[in-house]
């Protein structure tokens, strides 16, 4: 039998899906990010179904640009930011994850109850970190800078991809 070292389909299509929902939220945001985040969208997925993880990244990448585009150009609240951040840490580690399955085990292999179980621990985390983040925000006195909504995005992130 032989064993094809790609990553399994399911693993593919949530790490697209991710990468989708960030795309659109951040599309809804701001046209320009919306582009990016298009193109993010299309590299995540290709890399992933690929195995590639360099093109993983570049997707990655693109989309954490449209991020920031959509923070610099728009007067978005912190809520799509958050949902956007959260969207593109989850593409990146559930891309990782079925890459690293696919080398392992194969695209052959059931791992569905292992790509379930690490979505859902991935979602939870970035949940808490985004109420988190989102509650400092609102607590925060007064009238926050940009650069204060920047950061806390940025710590969402940091935290769900220390999760991996």
């Amino acid at each position: 039998m032989t064993v094809t070292r790609k990553p399994p389909r399911l693993g593919v299509a949530l790490a697209s899906l991710a990468a989708g929902v960030g795309a659109a939220t951040l599309g809804l945001v701001s046209a320009p990010a919306g582009g990016v985040a298009g193109v993010g969208l299309l590299l995540v997925a290709a890399g992933t179904f690929v195995g590639s993880r360099r093109v993983l990244g570049y997707g990655a990448v693109s989309l954490v640009a449209a991020l920031l585009v959509a923070g610099a150009v728009s007067t978005a609240g912190p809520g799509p930011m958050l949902v956007g951040g959260l969207a593109t840490a989850l593409a990146w580690d559930l891309g990782e994850h079925a890459i690293g399955l696919g080398e392992q085990l194969g695209r052959e292999t059931d791992v569905r109850r292992n790509l379930a179980t690490h979505a859902a621990s991935s979602v939870a985390v970035g949940a808490v970190a985004g109420a988190v983040a989102f509650g400092v925000y609102v607590s925060a006195a007064g009238g926050q800078p940009v650069v204060a909504l920047v950061f806390l995005l940025m710590g969402a992130v940091a935290l769900v991809s220390a999760v991996r």
